[in-house]
């Protein structure tokens, strides 16, 4: 049979894929899986076809049916492409949950950690469903509160700065006293503890960095 002729490909097969160079078949691979289902999942947020998707970001329908199976890796420049057509980031496609690379919290929505006594409250300033390796908080204490923590895991950091009053940071009975615009960056893995010994509340942003991403 001429290697030419068309009938060599039974219905519904594909034609050769020209547009995605280099192209890896990596059945197993966590990496193709992880593109494919962002992709599935992307597509499907937006209620576009192959078809549709195709026309917006000049990926031929076959090839994005492969990468959304799993059957392929695209390159970097397809995954460019078809960001660009989705209006996502690159890195959107990359994330283990789900995160187009902008995500608005409102202040209603925010997750807060209030003390017992509720003289310390924690409020997260990002969304605990994305995967993540920092973390940011916004902290408030009130006049002559206080709050203590025996230690985090082994590696983790913490770096704050005060924005309004004044804190106390002991790290190991050893203090720091920081006024408004005052910063620590300090290993959280040993214990710590955060005082306010102005008679007025005391307001203070904390960036938690763990030494691996946390799922």
């Amino acid at each position: 049979m001429n290697a030419q002729d068309p009938s060599r490909f039974l219905a519904g097969d594909a034609p050769p894929l020209l547009d995605l160079a280099p192209l890896h078949t990596q059945d197993q691979d966590p990496i193709s899986q992880r593109v494919a289902q962002n992709l599935l999942r992307l597509r499907g947020k937006r209620h576009l076809s192959l078809d549709a998707l195709a026309r917006q970001c000049g990926v031929s329908r076959a090839m994005l049916a492969q990468i959304e199976s799993g059957r392929s890796v695209p390159s970097i420049k397809v995954l460019c492409k078809i960001a660009k057509g989705l209006k996502v980031s690159v890195a959107a496609f990359l994330e283990h949950r789900a995160f187009e690379g902008v995500a608005l919290l409102r202040a209603s929505q925010s997750k807060r950690l209030v003390s017992a006594n509720g003289a310390f409250v924690s409020r997260a300033l990002f969304p605990f469903d994305v995967a993540r390796q920092s973390e940011f908080y916004e902290l408030r204490i009130a006049a002559l509160g206080e709050d203590q923590s025996e230690g985090h895991g082994p590696g983790v950091q913490e770096n704050l700065v005060v924005a309004q009053g004044v804190l106390e940071i002991s790290v190991n009975e050893e203090r720091y006293l920081l006024s408004p615009g005052d910063s620590i960056l300090f290993y959280a893995d040993q214990p710590h503890r955060y005082r306010n010994p102005a008679d007025s509340e005391a307001v203070a942003y904390l960036v938690v960095t763990h030494p691996e991403r946390l799922d």
